[in-house]
């Protein structure tokens, strides 16, 4: 059926913080379709009632019947007052109707819980399309469709069909693209004790995205983290922004992201395209954004609470204090396993710990109390004060148990519990107290917190050292997002040649040596003369490669030469090689380039591919063959610095040979690192004239460093 009711056309809404707040923050809900048939009109009508808001919850159904106990209204313009926020439960096929009413009557935004929008193919693509374009023309500001809602646990105002909200309200604010899931979100976060501001079921962000949550969250005064579950992401501009300002405001992100593929579209030619998955991009992007990672719901949580009640740690480095060495043991293992620092702690410390651990004790990081700090309780507070002391300490885990049945608890400890909470008090850093395993936060254990005075905990030793390790990590990342980054810079010269389809060799590197890259020395040969001759000038072994930007497997097509030596033999090649290119249909050949082989060092491939989502990105990897044999590659988004590029190089698992193994000379790293950041800088000034850039093999031996072999693709 379609609406006789018509508006004046609206201005494109703009999605801010301010607007959202009215979204968020509502004074007032319309429950759109609420029928008695429907358990998410049941469910919604119930927490909104249960949590105090049914007075200001008004019920609408066209035919007026008594729905949920309540008289209810037959259209939105029959409301009594104006409303903030409908929640539009009416099926696909009357809900642009509805969203019509709706805004006659003055409702400014719309949750929208129909599916069979953008997920369900073609159709519901069109019909999601429509869908914000009809909102736009409203005025209204669209959350989802096809999801269940979002619940402010701070001003307790649940528009959500969910079950088991919590009412205790914290400063995580969890956000899921994913409506079902986040069911099992909110119970896992009562479990573990993970106090959220809000919980938002996105949908389809068909117009409110993730980023632009972000942003609100960022403003949002109870809110100190942000955990979400996404599958994808949309507006991803607008995601980076949101990302960057929550860094600069000291609120941690850490995302659960599902699913792994390939780019859809990428530059086939190039070995790079092949390294740059989207996995490995969002990986990099992340990193810069300052996000954190994680691979599970749990996870997820617990490292967000963490964030959110410690805040940004000074140092890195995590303190343990525990009453079992058997503890200490799983805690140095998961340690090494997630690359979670365990500083070792200084003389001074070692001095001062010895002073009061018994003789019997091992001083060291982690540090294993014994059983005498039950006897006597104030070993551990002393221990605790003086591990986060140490100057490499950021924070202090007190490892113990803690039960969580109500039971009897022996005087001894309990004087154990307060002595740690009497560490808390007085160290210099941050405290937490980290459970030998996970199990449920109970009425009986936080009492025992609280008497004790010991304000964070964690269950679990692995999820502690992983939780830990993320926080120290981001505490760092987010110091280094502050700094300025030192750039490279590059002058281009264009020249007169098009920017358009694929360079040859020739092309390519006689652009990237005026650029400043370093290039191996090398010659266009254009008959088997200039070859004997060329040959005959160098007196040195010869690689010598077909010159065709139609042609960039030249091995494959037996367009190489290697260890040519002499001024027949190079003759001969030229021939060769000209011959092999002549029988690849339409290519343009330009000639032979001939250049001295090299010997000994290490090959990498330093390359540019532009992902149709995130722009361009830079993958540095072992070259050569060992491309496609290894896909070990470092990834990030352009430019770089080469603080950040000498970070990708230390990440590749064949780092070690470039710090020299069995008497191989070490690479210079540091220039290398200046050469990396100097093609990410190139790329980035190309803007989007350039599809690909490749240089690979990148020849790295000592301090010499020459491209071997380049590629450049464009655009156009």
């Amino acid at each position: 059926m379609e609406s006789s009711l018509t508006l004046s056309p609206a201005p494109p809404v703009e999605i801010t913080s301010e607007r959202l707040a009215s979204l968020f923050r509502p004074r007032s809900i319309a429950l759109i379709g609420a029928s008695d048939k429907s358990s998410f009109s049941h469910t919604a009508y119930t927490n909104l009632k249960e949590f105090g808001f049914g007075d200001r919850t008004y019920l609408v159904n066209k035919r007026g019947a008594v729905t949920h106990g309540v008289q209810t209204y037959t259209s939105c313009a029959h409301l009594p007052e104006q409303v903030d926020v409908g929640y539009f439960m009416v099926p696909q096929a009357v809900t642009l109707e509805a969203m019509t009413e709706a805004a006659q009557a003055g409702i400014k935004n719309a949750v929208i819980l129909s599916s069979g929008y953008g997920e369900a193919g073609a159709a519901g693509k069109a019909a999601e399309q429509e869908l914000v374009a009809h909102a736009q023309s409203l005025g209204m500001v669209l959350l989802g469709p096809n999801h269940l809602g979002f619940i402010n646990i701070v001003d307790q105002i649940p528009v959500a069909s969910l079950n088991n909200i919590p009412r205790t309200s914290g400063s995580v604010a969890l956000l899921s693209q994913s409506g079902a899931s986040s069911a099992a979100m909110l119970d896992f976060a009562k479990i573990a004790d993970v106090g959220l501001s809000y919980a938002i079921t996105l949908g389809n962000e068909a117009m409110i995205t993730a980023g632009h949550v972000i942003d609100y969250m960022v403003d949002d005064p109870s809110t100190k983290a942000i955990a979400i579950f996404l599958e994808t992401i949309r507006d991803p501009e607008n995601f980076k922004k949101a990302a960057l300002r929550a860094a600069a405001a000291g609120k941690a992100i850490v995302i659960l992201k599902a699913g792994s593929s390939e780019l859809a579209a990428r530059t086939a030619a190039a070995h790079t395209g092949a390294l740059v998955g989207d996995d490995k991009t969002i990986n990099a992007i992340f990193h810069e954004l300052g996000i954190i990672r994680v691979d599970s719901i749990e996870d997820m949580l617990v490292t967000a609470n963490v964030c959110a009640r410690i805040g940004r740690l000074e140092h890195p480095g995590v303190g343990i204090v525990s009453i079992s060495g058997g503890a200490c043991d799983i805690i140095a293992d998961r340690a090494q396993d997630f690359r979670v620092q365990l500083p070792t702690i200084t003389d001074e410390t070692r001095t001062r710990l010895q002073e009061v651990m018994p003789g019997f004790g091992t001083v060291q990081n982690p540090l294993d109390v014994t059983g005498a700090a039950i006897i006597d309780p104030s070993l551990f507070t002393k221990a605790i004060q003086i591990m986060s002391e140490d100057p490499n300490v950021g924070i202090v885990a007190a490892v113990n148990s803690m039960p969580w049945e109500r039971q009897e608890v022996h005087p001894m400890q309990l004087g154990a519990y307060k002595a740690v909470g009497e560490g808390a008090k007085s160290a210099a850093v941050p405290v937490v107290f980290a459970n030998q395993v996970i199990q449920p936060a109970s009425d009986f254990s936080r009492e025992l917190m609280e008497d004790a005075g010991i304000e964070h905990t964690i269950a679990g030793l692995g999820q502690s050292v992983y939780s830990l390790g993320k926080l120290a990590w981001w505490s760092g990342r987010v110091r280094e997002l502050a700094a300025p980054a030192e750039r490279v810079a590059v002058e281009l010269d264009r020249g007169a040649t098009p920017l358009t389809g694929s360079w040859s060799e020739f092309q390519a590197r006689n652009f990237l040596e005026a650029a400043g890259v370093p290039v191996i020395p090398s010659k266009l040969l254009t008959s088997p003369e200039e070859a004997a001759a060329f040959a005959a000038e160098t007196g040195t072994a010869l690689a010598l490669k077909i010159v065709s930007p139609d042609i960039l497997h030249k091995s494959d097509i037996g367009g190489v030469k290697l260890g040519v030596t002499g001024p027949a033999e190079a003759s001969a090649a030229y021939s060769e090689i000209l011959e092999a290119g002549s029988r690849v249909s339409g290519a343009r050949i330009e000639g032979v380039l001939a250049s001295p082989m090299r010997a000994g060092g290490t090959e990498l491939l330093v390359g540019v591919v532009r992902d149709p989502q995130w722009g361009p990105i830079l993958a540095v990897a072992l070259g050569g063959i060992f491309v496609e044999v290894l896909q070990d590659s470092a990834l990030a988004s352009i430019p770089v610095s080469p603080a950040r590029a000498k970070e990708m190089i230390e990440t590749l698992r064949g780092a070690a040979l470039l710090r020299g193994v069995r008497g191989t000379e070490p690479a210079d790293l540091d220039r290398l690192s200046d050469v990396v950041a100097r093609v990410s800088e190139i790329a980035h000034a190309l803007g989007d004239d350039l599809e690909s850039l490749e240089i690979n093999p990148l020849r790295v031996n000592g301090e010499q460093i020459e491209a071997l072999d380049a590629v450049l693709t464009w655009t156009n």
